[in-house]
């Protein structure tokens, strides 16, 4: 298991005890004058940039101690990217071989740092290179196909529950950070284990904290019951997530993506906090939540990745207005 109180000075064994322990930055530009205090996690200081990585590092540990995977075996998942980029450095780093299923829906630069790592890329491809409600099942049935080779290890990171084992090390950071009272927490729904985990963590910590589900607003699946496309990577995956407990969350609120991706420049450009879409999306609900509550409060988003991933893409054009 990761440690929570490793020194920044210590020389760690290999890369893979770099994952965790990530800094948390309190906003100050981008926050109305009458706002609760807002703290942002930036996980996008793990090895690979994303907070995927504390995910792949505890579904692929817990898998070798089962004995469901051992030396010589495949790894099998489907992934928009970040994901399968934090899988195959796990594998890398471990020594095995790691087969992802993805599609051109996602950004270039993700599906070249899979393979920078040694992943080999099953490509579906999408219509129009938007996530559409039926591309994420597709690509889970071809995953499956896959996994069932006698050497095959399926992750089925929308069903495996030690996603939510490697997320709630977010909250348990968050709180030993922090240190005081968290009135609301916000995250964007995927397969859920981030928002599970933190959620169990603050929440057994005595937390009476406001948790609050994330979704595109033209993909309201948990909100409206109906799916949509969108451009989000990572999140409002089509379905509700197996993993997704309505224990877990207070409420469920939409955010528009061209609202997301405003304050994902935004950030770079007033905060110096350099993270994709779906961070954007999280964080401008903790703002918003932020001027609900007003002073007094503590408020907390995640920033799940680094900008880095999507400089192939249209989000940081020097030509889109904001």
């Amino acid at each position: 298991m990761l440690s929570t109180t490793r020194s920044p000075f210590s020389v760690a064994d290999d890369a893979l005890q770099a994952i965790g322990n990530t800094p948390v930055v309190r906003l100050n530009k981008v926050v109305g004058p009458d706002s609760a205090e807002v703290f942002v996690k930036l996980e996008y200081y793990n090895p690979t940039g994303s907070y995927k990585d504390r995910m792949a590092m505890a579904m692929i540990g817990e898998a070798e101690r089962s004995g469901a995977l051992k030396p010589g075996m495949t790894v099998v998942e489907c992934t928009g990217g970040s994901t399968g980029t934090s899988l195959a450095f796990v594998c890398a780093v471990k020594g095995y071989r790691f087969q992802v299923v993805t599609s051109d829906a996602f950004a270039p630069e993700k599906l070249r740092t899979m393979r920078a790592f040694g992943a080999d890329l099953v490509i579906v491809p999408s219509q129009g290179r938007k996530i559409t409600p039926d591309l994420i099942p597709t690509m889970r049935e071809r995953a499956r196909e896959l996994a069932q080779r006698p050497d095959a290890f399926f992750t089925d990171q929308i069903n495996n529950p030690n996603s939510i084992r490697g997320y709630r090390r977010i909250g348990e950071e968050l709180l030993a950070q922090l240190n005081r009272p968290i009135d609301a927490f916000c995250a964007a729904v995927g397969t859920a284990g981030m928002l599970m985990g933190v959620s169990t963590a603050l929440r057994e910590a005595g937390q009476t904290t406001r948790v609050v589900a994330l979704e595109p607003a033209s993909a309201p699946l948990l909100s409206e019951a109906r799916p949509g496309p969108h451009r989000v990577e990572g999140i409002a995956i089509g379905i509700v997530p197996p993993l997704l407990s309505s224990t877990a969350y207070d409420e469920v609120r939409t955010v528009e993506e061209s609202e997301a991706r405003d304050m994902a420049r935004r950030l770079a450009r007033e905060e110096g906090i350099f993270a994709g879409i779906s961070s954007g999306l999280n964080i401008l609900a903790a703002v918003r939540l932020g001027q609900e509550l007003g002073p007094g409060h503590t408020v907390v988003a995640v920033a799940c990745d680094s900008g880095m991933k999507y400089l192939a893409g249209d989000l940081f054009d020097s030509t889109e207005t904001t």
